[in-house]
């Protein structure tokens, strides 16, 4: 929206011209110094603002960089693999305070937003739902359905899953996953269940111990 500029009367006759070519110039002068400051405060490496989670419109927080998908889990597994990354699924329900408090505090830490957006493709899900997601081994169910299919009772609780979504299609449920997270975790536990699921750390030991490992 531009300024409205006070135009001043020269006797009879119309604007000064002078005055709103030396405030055309000032404004210009102003522009080009604001975008030089700009680009200057981007050259020394200081932190933008980051993204605040948004109020979707059944009442769960999403970051903006979460995965936005057709909820076939296959499809979203085999994308993130082809990324390089990991596949985690995140239930939330309107109104938990932890699943607040993990988008508020542990997601608003640069390290962890970084390190999940950078390895993990993060689908949530509604634990009472009735968005159809397509599991792995094809049966449609709404998100509430799935969620008692896994066993999922807490909110937030991540799931993750193993790499390849045709090896997963004749396991149990649970035994798609090769980590779960049921509850919140604090930053720097939550940062490490991510790390431990990436770094493949689930094939030789449990999370506690690897956790231990890291103190």
């Amino acid at each position: 929206m531009g300024e409205a500029r006070q135009r001043l009367p020269v006797g009879a006759g119309g604007p000064d011209l002078s005055t709103q070519a030396s405030a055309g110039l000032f404004d210009m002068t102003t522009r080009r110094n604001f975008i030089a400051g700009a680009a200057s405060i981007a050259a020394l490496g200081v932190p933008r603002l980051r993204a605040e989670p948004v109020l979707t419109d059944d009442g769960l927080y999403s970051e903006p960089w979460f995965l936005q998908s057709f909820l076939e889990l296959p499809d979203d597994l085999e994308s993130a693999r082809k990324e390089g990354k990991r596949l985690a699924v995140m239930w939330e329900l309107k109104g938990c305070p932890y699943c607040k408090e993990t988008h508020f505090v542990n997601f608003a830490r640069k390290d962890i937003s970084d390190y999940v957006k950078s390895n993990f493709e993060v689908l949530q899900l509604n634990i009472i739902g009735s968005r159809t997601v397509t599991d792995f081994d094809g049966q449609k169910l709404s998100e509430k359905e799935m969620a008692a299919k896994y066993g999922v009772r807490f909110t937030p609780t991540f799931q993750f899953f193993g790499e390849r979504a045709a090896d997963l299609k004749s396991l149990a449920p649970q035994k798609r996953e090769v980590a779960r997270a049921p509850g919140y975790l604090r930053p720097d536990d939550f940062l490490a269940m991510f790390r431990y699921v990436r770094e493949k750390a689930y094939e030789t030991s449990s999370f506690r111990d690897f956790l231990k490992a890291r103190s």
